[in-house]
């Protein structure tokens, strides 16, 4: 017997200060039948200015699960993030370690991102790279 219900895929909104502002959409991820699908912009030239967008991201997960369940603390879901991101990269898998970000101006990286779809790829990823040091 065949199932005639409908498929529904669920995306998620944008913030409505994006919305607001405008900019251009980089990444795009989402699960089918426990099977990652990734839809991404080649926003920049530089791969490590993608280094940078992960690892924002990673913050962002990391504050959004500590503020809904309390149990971990933002510092302990972004290393459970940090080792899990490098053993799937390949990286020998390290015991009780302890990940430590470094500080980065989110000004920087969320001016870094908006200019993408303005500014040519290689200004912005060398504007990222100065500002990281």
């Amino acid at each position: 017997m065949a199932n005639d219900e409908p498929k529904v895929y669920h995306a998620l909104a944008m913030p409505a200060e994006a919305l607001e502002r405008g900019g251009a959409e980089i990444l795009r991820a989402g699960l089918v039948d426990d099977e990652l699908f990734v839809g991404a912009a080649r926003a920049f030239k530089d791969p490590a200015v993608w280094g940078d967008v992960l690892a924002d991201i990673a913050r962002h997960i990391a504050t959004m699960m500590s503020a809904e369940d309390g149990a971990e603390s933002e510092q302990e879901i972004l290393t459970q993030i940090g080792e899990a991101f490098l053993t799937d990269l390949g990286a020998p898998e390290v015991k009780d370690r302890v990940v430590t970000p470094r500080k980065v101006k989110k000004v920087v990286k969320k001016k870094a991102v908006k200019k993408a779809a303005k500014k040519p790829a290689k200004k912005v990823a060398r504007k990222a790279r100065r500002n990281r040091r």
